[in-house]
């Protein structure tokens, strides 16, 4: 088969599972959907492997109308775009060049905006949606449901909330429309040149919140820093792994000289960052967020404003901000693996420390119950009581009980 309609693949690929993120076209490969993060070939469509003029096909048909991204594709090897079935689904897709070829990944946007209450995610998110002015930013690796937990914001905001919002996107993905809030949605290539044009523009556009799709370089985060220091509300992306991360991505974008400056700067406009991993459920129906809340506290400005030192760190801030409603991964994962929402297996390997969380699980807070020698007293020790969980082996007793009995 050297060709074939787009429209009626993509619905039949759509069929094979409600749980579908992505559909992926690739030289050699099947046509393939990602469900619960795990790629399936789709050999009901009759198609044995895509050759390079198929791929090519399926790129033009996406990108028709679309000249910016086709100009895109052709200068710098990849191209960012939406693309809709009509009354059925939206997908944001990328095409790009590999090895001479074109290979495209779809990934499915849901029709309607999601809510905190759907994703399930932590109910101190909810604050969020009352902050006057600031910089909020959700974070973490591709897929893993940082547009989702926006949009639901920005709708809360939408619903509750009498304000101007103007959202910079690249492409647009959940399409909002006029609540209680007036809301205009811009797309990079189509409405805008690129994000700093866009938000600069936009400064001048009265808005009280704005939503950066990705803040990707230096000129886009400055400008979203003062946005942020002259009262809006600004909400965006990064694509690191957790909240220190994040603070550091950030610095590092600006000269050594200005570290400083820059430090002070956070501390002063940030508001929350907010990490995500999804997990997949232990019985195998999709996958749950496990979230990491920083929170703006003088404690933990203190530690973005000073650096992190020795006991001085943002997760020991986030440790023990329980009460301010901050959270770490680890003890979000210990959680899910002791009421079995994820298998151990899968929580140890998305853990930011797999070792010190296998010892949570026992019931110790770290090696160091066993190996600091501060910790070795005469002094009796009150019993503690460790609650067995389900896949870990439970400590052993006796003279012959080391550390390996603890991670075997």
């Amino acid at each position: 088969m050297r060709y074939f309609d787009l429209p009626p693949v993509i619905e039949r690929m759509l069929t094979v599972s409600d749980k579908i993120s992505d559909l992926n076209f690739s030289v050699g490969q099947t046509p393939l959907v990602e469900i619960n993060g795990k790629l399936a070939p789709i050999k009901e469509l009759g198609i044995q492997k895509l050759s390079p003029y198929q791929t090519e096909i399926i790129a033009m048909t996406l990108m028709s109308g679309n000249p910016e991204a086709a100009h895109r594709l052709a200068h710098t090897g990849s191209t960012d775009l939406s693309y809709s079935l009509p009354s059925r689904t939206r997908f944001r897709v990328n095409i790009f060049q590999q090895r001479g070829t074109y290979s495209i990944v779809m990934r499915v946007i849901p029709t309607e905006i999601p809510t905190l209450e759907t994703l399930h995610l932590p109910p101190p998110l909810a604050a969020i949606t009352e902050l006057r002015n600031g910089i909020v930013l959700v974070t973490g690796p591709t897929g893993a449901g940082k547009s989702s937990t926006l949009a639901a914001l920005i709708d809360c905001i939408n619903q509750t909330l009498q304000h101007h919002i103007v959202t910079i996107e690249d492409p647009i993905e959940f399409l909002h429309t006029h609540k209680s809030s007036t809301i205009n949605q811009r797309e990079i290539g189509s409405d805008a040149k690129d994000f700093p044009s866009a938000l600069r523009a936009a400064l001048r556009q009265a808005p009280k919140v704005i939503l950066i799709g990705e803040m990707r370089d230096y000129e886009t985060t400055e400008i979203a820093l003062e946005a942020a220091e002259t009262g809006h509300l600004v909400l965006s992306t990064l694509h690191t792994i957790d909240a220190s991360k994040t603070i550091d991505r950030i610095i590092g974008l600006y000269p050594k000289n200005e570290e400083q400056v820059i430090r002070t700067r956070l501390a002063q406009t940030f508001r929350y960052i907010v990490s995500q991993r999804l997990i997949p459920r232990a019985d195998g129906l999709g996958r749950l967020a496990a979230v990491e809340i920083l929170k703006s506290t003088p404690r933990t400005r203190e530690y973005i404003n000073e650096g992190e030192s020795e006991g001085k760190t943002l997760l020991d801030a986030m440790r023990d901000g329980k009460h301010d409603g901050m959270q770490e991964f680890d003890s979000v994962i210990k959680g899910m693996i002791e009421r079995e929402d994820v298998t151990l297996e899968d929580g140890l390997s998305f853990a930011t420390n797999p070792n010190n969380l296998i010892l949570a699980l026992k019931g110790m807070s770290s090696a160091d119950d066993f190996l600091s020698p501060e910790k070795s007293s005469s002094a009796p020790r009150p019993p503690v009581v460790r609650r067995p969980v389900p896949g870990i082996p439970a400590q052993r007793t006796g003279s012959g009980a080391s550390m390996l009995d603890l991670i075997e």
